[in-house]
């Protein structure tokens, strides 16, 4: 692992195309989780989920003892347990709504964090049209489970908490190492979410984790979901700033839309169309700032840089 310049190649690639990799990453996690939701309850995949992105990080990462100091952790562990809620629950939300409703409402977070730090009309321009785009895609549907409701909108408050802090980590000069103790201190907090399973059904909630396959699958929704998107938000979050990255996070959809339709044959509908067509001219209009940011403090002494990849390529 190698700290990258300013200007490596990292630097050089647009934002919305990192956010398109990060998409794919989580869209195919999300894939893997969703054939877990038959063995495992969605909070326990969610815990599970946040708690091997952890171990693997600290396993490749080795954050030093610095990272575990009483105010790096003030910063690190809100992080990674606002991530884990997040997850739990919109994991909890797609288990009673359709995905589309969960998607469209759970936007209401990004969308507000860029609403509310924007100034100019460009950038009200963007958001209002990533909204439109979003809600176009998602194809938004107030029907369903009231409990399904909530769930959406508990993840849409805790993906806007997840931007804010996750500015601040970035913000740190080490979130790479940040990341990695913040993702398994909170899988451990968030660990209680495993009780209500085992109180429901016994301890047969989690005898499927003795399965190899599903210990293989738990590691891969870790990995793919959580490991590769959230290591390039902390790279993006660097470089531009919380309304900007709250825009570009509307790909998210429409990058969804066209894996279904590559993997699946899934053919979006006018509508849907519209709503890419929306997505993408909010991320062309906010984009026009560039990338590069004021600087960000340097990373401190023994801690490796946010802008770490995991390899070399960076």
């Amino acid at each position: 692992m190698v700290v990258a310049s300013s200007k490596g190649f990292g630097s050089r690639v647009p934002a919305p195309v990192l956010f398109v990799v990060g998409g794919v990453s989580m869209y195919v996690g999300a894939a893997l989780a969703v054939g877990l939701f038959d063995r495992l309850s969605p909070s326990a995949v969610a815990v599970l989920r946040i708690l091997a992105a952890g171990l693997l990080l600290l396993l490749v990462v080795r954050p030093g003892r610095v990272a575990w100091s009483s105010g790096r952790l003030r910063r690190s562990v809100p992080f990674g347990v606002a991530t884990a809620l997040m997850n739990a629950a919109f994991y909890e939300a797609i288990a009673r709504l359709p995905l589309g409703t969960t998607v469209a409402l759970e936007f209401c977070g990004p969308v507000a964090v860029a609403a509310a730090l924007s100034r100019r009309p460009r950038d009200v321009g963007a958001v209002v049209l990533a909204a439109g785009g979003v809600a176009l895609i998602a194809d938004v549907r107030w029907s369903g489970s009231p409990s399904g409701v909530v769930w959406a909108l508990a993840a849409a408050a805790l993906w806007a908490a997840y931007i804010v802090l996750g500015k601040r980590v970035a913000r740190g000069g080490s979130g790479i190492d940040d990341m990695a103790v913040g993702f398994a201190v909170a899988g451990l907090l968030c660990s209680p979410l495993l009780v209500p399973p085992v109180v429901r059904d016994g301890w047969s909630a989690l005898a499927p984790l003795a399965e190899p396959r599903v210990l293989v699958l738990v590691l891969g929704v870790g990995l793919l979901s959580s490991i590769v998107p959230y290591g390039l938000d902390q790279v993006v979050l660097r470089r531009v700033g919380q309304a900007r990255f709250a825009v570009l996070l509307a790909l998210l959809p429409a990058t969804a839309t066209v894996i279904g339709v590559v993997v699946l044959g899934q053919l979006p509908g006018v509508a849907e169309a519209v709503g890419i067509a929306l997505v993408v001219g909010a991320v062309l209009l906010r984009s026009r700032d560039g990338d590069t940011p004021p600087e960000t403090p340097p990373a401190p002494s023994g801690s490796r840089s946010v802008t770490t990849r995991r390899g070399d390529a960076e």
